[in-house]
């Protein structure tokens, strides 16, 4: 496959570029930065190192990608962000680097969608097969994990985790964590649901669902606590390993879930 580079980019002569990758107009590759193989980066797209993108990604316009974060702890310390394969990150949106006072990196998994104007903050890691629509905000230290879709202008609070399959409505604004296959939505955001629609184009049973379903109620509708859920809920897991993403969610919540 052959690389292509528009003659306007700007390329440093460190930066690894794979093959077939293609840079268009007046894009800038900084120092430190690999391109892996069949890499699409448009035109205007600034990218900062030290960065690793794997294969197959696609870069749109006005994206800036691998820049150092504001926090006001950075000080210039060497940190990284490491992008797997084949995602797509669309117009303008900004992903930085990590810092040292946490994981020093900044994830992205592979298959990820990452939708126009979304911010991705420092040490922040995303999983793999989740869209961030337009305008998501996450600030430092947020875990995405597989399969979640975060909806247009949702905000999440630093060291939040959003679970497996989890749907965040329009505007959502969470300040805890968010369970494996539950919905939330609104200021702050509150479950309202769990995320039958999602769950069955991913292929679950009815029976997974309808035990998914048991656990929703079991953690939402019964006026447990926390810890006496999470009890009840390894008692569901010997039905259906689909209940280990739950127990998961509760047993690592570090800023409580939302209610």
């Amino acid at each position: 496959m052959q690389t292509t580079i528009h003659p306007t980019a700007i390329v440093d002569p460190t930066a690894i570029i794979g093959s077939g990758v293609s840079i268009g107009a007046y894009s800038i590759v900084g120092p430190g930065v690999e391109i892996g193989d069949g890499c699409d980066i448009a035109s205007h797209v600034v990218l900062s190192g030290p960065s690793s993108l794997g294969k197959n990604n696609r870069i749109y316009q006005f994206a800036t990608v691998g820049q150092d974060t504001p926090d006001k702890k950075y000080q210039g310390e060497e940190t990284t962000l490491v992008v797997g394969d084949n995602n797509v990150i669309r117009e303008g949106v900004t992903i930085h680097r990590g810092t040292v006072q946490d994981r020093g990196e900044t994830t992205i998994g592979n298959d990820n969608l990452i939708m126009a104007y979304a911010h991705v903050g420092h040490d922040s890691v995303i999983c793999n097969n989740t869209i961030l629509v337009n305008n998501v905000a996450l600030a430092g230290h947020v875990v995405v994990r597989d399969w979640a879709i975060l909806s247009g202008y949702s905000l999440v609070h630093q060291y939040c985790t959003i679970g497996e399959h989890a749907f965040l409505g329009m505007g959502a604004a969470v300040g805890k964590d968010v369970p494996a296959y539950v919905m939330v939505a609104g200021n702050p955001a509150e479950a309202k649901t769990f995320n039958v629609e999602g769950l069955r184009r991913r292929g679950f049973s009815r029976e997974e669902t309808a035990l998914i379903g048991k656990a929703y109620k079991t953690v939402y509708r019964r006026g447990l606590t926390q810890q006496e859920a999470l009890q009840a809920l390894v008692e569901l897991r010997e039905q259906s390993a689909v209940i280990q993403p739950w127990i998961d969610s509760l047993q690592f919540s570090t800023r409580g879930i939302v209610r």
